[in-house]
């Protein structure tokens, strides 16, 4: 049986959302989440530190950016949060230092079980997994961080990777579906040297970054 929404739940559910402080600070943010400029990358910053775990110094947030349980984000100095990225901190994210993320990221720390082929796969719950993204990272456009991922020191990810959740080594080039290290910046990793082909492949992918 259906049930019909009528004006008076509605003004009923919104009056709930404004008294609940964890509701009006995401309509708050609404108000300002699509100003342009440096001026809305600063208001927003500002905004948002005050609500997460951290907040380092320098924080910028471009136009578009959605986020979820901001209250678990921590972000190092110097950290660039590209327009249209959505992060999603349920299950505690941590961002390093002098990181950046370009047009359309996905970040996710929670995701939803499905075990259970007999049972309504929404009544099986959740699963937290943290995400780390150390310090001097690259994020291409609409790339997909999935839970559990930890991206060491200076990896770069090309645009449109999907990152499983699993740890990385320092320095690693990733790309694709699902993403694979496909060199390693200046040949740090231990006995693994980026070869020509490789290289190419990187620059075609990190130009599209935009």
């Amino acid at each position: 049986m259906t049930t019909r929404i009528t004006w008076r739940d509605l003004l009923r559910r919104l009056r709930w959302d404004l008294l609940d402080r964890s509701e009006r600070f995401y309509y708050g943010y609404w108000l300002i989440w699509q100003i342009p400029g440096l001026f809305g990358n600063m208001l927003r910053a500002r905004y948002l530190a005050r609500r997460m775990k951290a907040a380092g110094a320098n924080l910028q947030v471009m136009a578009g950016c959605r986020f979820r349980s901001i209250e678990n984000l921590e972000v190092g100095d110097n950290v660039n949060i590209g327009y249209d990225n959505f992060l999603q901190a349920r299950g505690g994210l941590k961002i390093g230092n002098n990181v950046s993320t370009a047009p359309g990221v996905k970040i996710w720390t929670v995701n939803h079980n499905y075990d259970d082929p007999d049972a309504d796969v929404m009544e099986q719950g959740q699963t937290d997994k943290p995400v780390t993204i150390g310090d001097n990272v690259f994020i291409a456009s609409n790339a997909f961080i999935l839970p559990g991922t930890t991206l060491p020191e200076g990896c770069i990810v090309c645009a449109g990777a999907v990152v499983g959740g699993k740890p990385y080594r320092p320095y690693s080039i990733l790309a694709g579906n699902p993403a694979r290290v496909i060199g390693y910046r200046g040949g740090r990793a231990p006995g693994h040297t980026p070869d020509e082909d490789a290289d190419k492949s990187v620059s075609a992918a990190v130009s599209a970054s935009g």
